[in-house]
């Protein structure tokens, strides 16, 4: 195990993966008019619980066309947490919106429902919640913000594919929702993603809008009413996407054990944090995130990520806050104000390996390599 290298993530192709491809390659069909595309849609929102899906060619662009799909535009502002990635904030901006940062919860590391209300203004017209790490955000108390200031849900679920808030899905939780199948995450197409709704008006505005704008009737009179996007997903896309989700509740528990294999393994490292687990909240762990006090652990973050690289244990750092992102500070977004719950993350959060595909032996010697440097 010493000289084996062990990737941050790495996707799993267990299913029919490679025989739904084959048929779309040798059908011919390989566009986004193939039969997997449909199929896909309609096997992904049964897996949710909703009623429509509309894939696309990737997540940022899902999160774009639920925006579009609800009317976010220019002089809107949307609600986002701090701690993110970049995609959420930049696809609101896509819209002509302004992002707006709300600080996370130091406990799960989504955003703090408590904080959300001092940032709504007259402008605003949405929140957009993260499941971060695939931890499902506090869902109720977000819905009774929304539904007191009459704002639109648009929930970031890039990240957690089967994941539950009280016996719900994601994809069922809010007025829309936008995944991500890029190839670390626990359902992957390569890269993909999906809108789902249970709105048949956001669905077809998702359509519409996701295919340049032609006509929902199939028609080809080349007459553009309004201003469209190329977001379509391919059927070789689709037809791997079928069979992952096809799998899901298996790629879902081999998530889960790991998460809860690391939690069980380091529960007694002083200095060492995970999420913290909630009863009602299912956490289908797309990244283990470990959170490093280095006053207690004994060591850095930054210490301990080196220290992992030299034993060929790869890791990724935490997302740095929107309100240090320069981009976003060009674009206009008031970037005032704390955010200690985001920095503190930021300063000392990273990634451990997280595969569906990992292995006990794996997860036990990345763990005792945490456990024997914190002794050194």
């Amino acid at each position: 195990m010493e000289n084996k290298f062990i990737p941050v993530c790495e996707p799993l192709l267990e299913g029919n993966e490679l025989k739904y491809v084959s048929e779309a390659i040798k059908t011919g069909w390989i566009s986004s008019n193939g039969k997997f595309v449909k199929l896909f849609e309609e096997k992904f929102a049964e897996y949710c619980g909703v009623k429509y899906a509309v894939s696309t060619c990737n997540g940022t662009v899902a999160l774009h066309l639920a925006l579009i799909s609800l009317g976010i535009g220019k002089g809107d502002e949307v609600i986002i947490p701090c701690f993110t990635m970049i995609a959420s904030a930049f696809s609101i901006c896509y819209t002509g919106a302004m992002p707006v940062f709300v600080d996370v919860d130091k406990d799960t590391w989504n955003i703090n429902p408590n904080l959300i209300e001092e940032k709504i203004t007259a402008r605003t017209k949405a929140i957009m919640p993260v499941s971060i790490f695939g931890y499902p955000c506090e869902m109720d108390k977000i819905r009774k913000i929304a539904k007191k200031h009459n704002l639109f849900i648009i929930e970031d679920a890039a990240e957690s594919h089967g994941a539950e808030y009280k016996g719900v899905k994601t994809g069922n939780l809010a007025d829309i929702t936008a995944f991500s199948f890029y190839a670390n995450k626990n359902l992957t197409t390569g890269e993909g993603g999906m809108v789902v709704t249970n709105s048949e008006n956001f669905y077809k505005n998702a359509l519409y809008y996701k295919n340049l704008c032609f006509p929902l009737d199939g028609s080809r009179n080349y007459i553009h009413d309004d201003i469209g996007f190329n977001y379509r997903m391919s059927n070789i896309h689709a037809a791997i996407g079928l069979a992952q989700v096809e799998k899901a509740d298996y790629y879902r528990e081999k998530r889960i054990l790991n998460g809860k294999m690391y939690r069980e393994l380091l529960k007694d490292v002083p200095g060492v944090f995970f999420q913290k687990d909630i009863d009602y909240v299912l956490n289908v762990y797309w990244m283990n995130g470990l959170f490093i006090d280095p006053k207690i652990y004994g060591k850095t973050r930054n210490d301990l990520i080196f220290f992992l690289k030299n034993k060929r244990v790869d890791t990724r750092l935490f997302f740095t806050g929107m309100h240090k992102q320069e981009s976003l500070k060009k674009y206009g977004c008031d970037m005032k104000g704390d955010y200690p719950v985001t920095d503190n993350l930021a300063t000392n959060g990273f990634y451990l390996p997280s595969s569906s595909s990992l292995k006990p032996e794996e997860i036990e010697h990345v763990c005792q390599l945490i456990k024997e440097y914190a002794k050194n």
